[in-house]
């Protein structure tokens, strides 16, 4: 009773006291510990299971895997895979179902597909998970490929099913196929429901389609749909990302009105259109009317400061969020060390970066790194900026790369760019860091260079897209 009301604590002190422990009791401390957020302690509860009873039903696998999904820790789930493989249980659909979910959802969806292949039975929940877990890899044609084979298996997709696959394409961008499936699924009986709605309206804005967003979003509308704070952070990004700020106002106008003005997820996602489309003012007289702000709140605020050149503001928001006890995340790092980049601010964000693990309890990832490139080459350290990328320990990425490219272009370190593409080997994927090295090697009239990139560009198939006007894509959407 005391775990499922949410009082672990008790609940402990009770399970601590039992002179002999059963599998129901255990089972309810897994799953307690599971649903309040507590994954590590819920396995810890399962290997007092393994030590003391011995003994397992299959719903204490179902739940131990999905505190192995909460952790992100695959090795775990294996050791979970093994032990279910020892007592038999890999046969019953319920458990391997659960398998390919945490394999899918701990980014090892080659583990998870042959946990698939290996089922005698399959359901919808089966081909559901598999068909996810391709589409969070963007390997959108072998989930399609299992989406026609579903039905051949005699099994019909249901909403969940038809939404992953719509949501898939319409992230890819891919407007034909995403709007057939929808068409699809309304043939097939199935009326799109809200959550059908914010698939598409979320893919279509994620992939930078804002008129196909818009209008979808005004077609749900007509429809006699209710938007929730789902349908406006997946729909919002369309305005910071092309700067309408007077589509942001009529939703920001709209979101007021259908009472989700003080959803602290939507309240963030308004603060950073503000942010993104120039409005500064409106982003923080937005924030301090939040009455309770979350990581995502403080971000976006110390990110548009930042983003402003309002560097002194961001630094003082950052140091007021610690006051108030709230601990910075990864993204707020981020925010901090990207407005020292933007404001010149190389020792504070040298600082702040070297106290990131001691202090903040954070390892720096890609992003963080790509930040302190940014900033040693913003204010002309490029040497600085290549011994850093050189000693990094973790894999020079694209983002890396390009930031350190161009600080070689502007500030003429020509040698350290062709230096740096020595080391890298070349092995580089998107068209921003080969087009910035091949102007490099231009700019130098090394012509022969600037063919063998754009060669290793033609072999590697990286194709620079054609820029368009955001003018043409307003007058679009204002014809629609």
């Amino acid at each position: 009773m005391y775990a499922s009301c949410g009082d672990m604590r008790y609940a402990s002190f009770l399970f601590d006291k039992m002179p002999n422990l059963t599998v129901f009791a255990l089972n309810w401390m897994i799953l307690a510990s599971a649903f309040n957020g507590n994954h590590e302690e819920a396995i810890g509860y399962f290997s007092l299971m393994r030590e003391s009873i011995s003994f397992y039903n299959k719903f204490t696998f179902s739940v131990v895997l999905k505190a192995c999904v909460g952790l992100v820790d695959v090795n775990k789930g294996k050791e979970v895979h093994g032990i279910v493989y020892q007592l038999g249980l890999n046969g019953d659909v319920y458990v391997a179902n659960d398998l390919v979910n945490m394999y899918c959802k701990c980014g090892m969806v080659n583990y998870a597909r042959k946990v698939f292949d290996e089922m005698g039975v399959r359901d919808v929940v089966s081909w559901t998970s598999m068909i996810c877990g391709y589409i969070n890899i963007e390997k959108i044609e072998e989930a399609h490929d299992l989406f026609k084979n579903m039905k051949l298996d005699g099994l019909e997709p249901n909403g969940f099913t038809w939404n992953a696959m719509i949501a898939g394409y319409a992230r890819r961008g891919d407007s034909n196929e995403a709007i057939a499936l929808f068409t699809g699924m309304t043939r097939e009986g199935l009326v799109p429901d809200l959550v059908t709605w914010n698939a598409i309206i979320s893919g279509f804005a994620q992939s930078h389609r804002a008129s196909e967003a818009l209008k979808l979003f005004r077609d749900m509308i007509v429809s006699g749909i209710k938007p929730n704070h789902v349908t406006f952070t997946g729909l919002l990004p369309v305005c910071r990302l092309t700067g309408w700020l007077h589509i942001g106002r009529e939703i920001h106008g709209m979101i007021y009105r259908t009472g989700l003005g003080y959803n602290v997820f939507v309240t963030s996602a308004i603060i950073d259109m503000y942010s993104k489309c120039g409005c500064e003012k409106d982003a923080r007289n937005i924030f301090d009317t939040v009455p309770v702000k979350n990581f995502a709140s403080w971000n976006a605020m110390i990110g548009c400061y930042g983003n402003h050149g309002m560097v002194d503001s961001s630094i003082q928001l950052f140091e007021r969020m610690q006051k108030e006890g709230i601990q910075a995340n990864e993204v707020t790092l981020i925010s901090i060390l990207s407005a020292c980049s933007h404001g010149g601010y190389v020792e504070k964000g040298l600082k702040i970066f070297k106290s990131m693990k001691e202090r903040y309890g954070i390892e720096a990832r890609e992003a963080h790194y790509a930040c302190v490139v940014d900033m040693l080459c913003r204010s002309g350290r490029v040497v600085e900026a290549y011994e850093f990328v050189k000693e990094m320990p973790i894999e020079v990425t694209e983002s890396i790369v390009g930031a350190f490219f161009n600080g070689c272009k502007v500030h003429g370190r020509s040698d350290l760019a062709k230096m740096m593409a020595g080391i890298l080997r070349m092995e580089l994927k998107r068209p921003g860091g080969f087009v910035t090295l091949s102007n490099i090697y231009a700019a130098d009239r090394e012509w022969d260079q600037v063919e063998n990139v754009r060669k290793l560009m033609k072999e590697k198939n990286v194709l620079k897209q054609p820029g368009f006007s955001w003018v043409e894509k307003v007058a679009e959407l204002e014809s629609t």
